[in-house]
């Protein structure tokens, strides 16, 4: 199963889009949010893609209410979590949470196969290796919505645990 993980969209809805239309091109079959959505409604324009969408809030919440009720109507295909996220996607465990520094940790409790985070804006791609002795992949897709960073997120395969860094434009 082919992902899309992305961060920090901070309510730039040209850029979120462009990063999902192109990751549902490439295949991606759900799109994990990190987190700095701001306002619901850009979340909402990613509904007409198709694909389940997995969201916490990050550092800049805008109105929890409303990401929370947008998760609840009938037709939602969105997940909205609040601060962190633990849910079992594509028989893999998957942790979201905003801060690396929580990411980072989760990653080497060894419970997860896959820990994503956001805020820094850097994309980074590591391969921890856990208290259990096994590896978890520890991601941090960069930004969608900084105009100060490049526009990137990741393209995940979560039957090969393989990611790629790819630039939104």
């Amino acid at each position: 199963m082919k992902i899309c993980i992305l961060s920090d969209s901070h309510d730039n809805a040209l850029l979120l889009c462009a990063a999902v239309a192109d990751a549902k091109q490439r295949g991606a079959q759900a799109v994990l949010h990190c987190g700095d959505i701001v306002a619901s409604n850009v979340l909402q324009k990613l509904q007409p893609y198709g694909l389940f969408i997995h969201a916490i809030h990050g550092n800049n919440t805008g109105d929890i209410h409303k990401l929370s009720k947008l998760s609840q109507t009938s037709n939602s295909l969105i997940r909205y979590y609040g601060q962190d996220a633990g849910f079992t996607l594509g028989k893999r465990e998957i942790f979201l949470v905003h801060y690396q520094h929580y990411a980072q940790g989760m990653a080497l409790t060894g419970d997860y196969d896959l820990v994503c985070c956001g805020h820094t804006h850097y994309a980074l791609i590591e391969n921890l290796t856990n208290i259990k002795g096994t590896q978890t992949v520890l991601c941090n897709p960069g930004t969608v919505g900084d105009p100060g960073a490049p526009a990137t997120y990741v393209l995940g395969d979560l039957e090969t645990m393989t990611f790629d860094i790819l630039p939104v434009s």
